[in-house]
């Protein structure tokens, strides 16, 4: 831990506990916390068959989302990388991550 001042100056206690929780709380809710939150909102419907319908147009738009949150996280990485070492970094091929970028099956 980097520290400043002298022993005992009153400096050094301060910017410690600054160091080390620099928020008095959170800023952002964790990804669990909101996972759980939207199966409780959902769940909360009572008739089953507003329910079924609202789970699977969920379930499109996130797919959607998630695919294209994926392509633009590839085509990142492809900056500055070839496709063969953004394969890698992703856990498939080089033309597998190449696909993913154009947002493909």
């Amino acid at each position: 831990m980097t520290t400043v001042g002298v022993e005992g100056s009153g400096v050094k206690r301060p910017l410690e506990v600054s160091w080390n929780h620099p928020y008095p709380q959170h800023m952002t809710d964790s990804l669990d916390d909101r996972e759980r939150a939207l199966i409780a909102a959902i769940n909360e419907i009572s008739d089953d068959v507003e329910r079924y319908q609202a789970v699977r147009g969920l379930e499109d738009r996130l797919a959607l989302a998630f695919k294209q949150m994926k392509a633009d996280a590839a085509k990142s990485l492809h900056d500055d990388r070839p496709w063969s070492q953004v394969g890698k970094l992703l856990g498939v091929t080089g033309s597998r991550a190449e696909q993913i970028s154009r947002a493909s099956r």
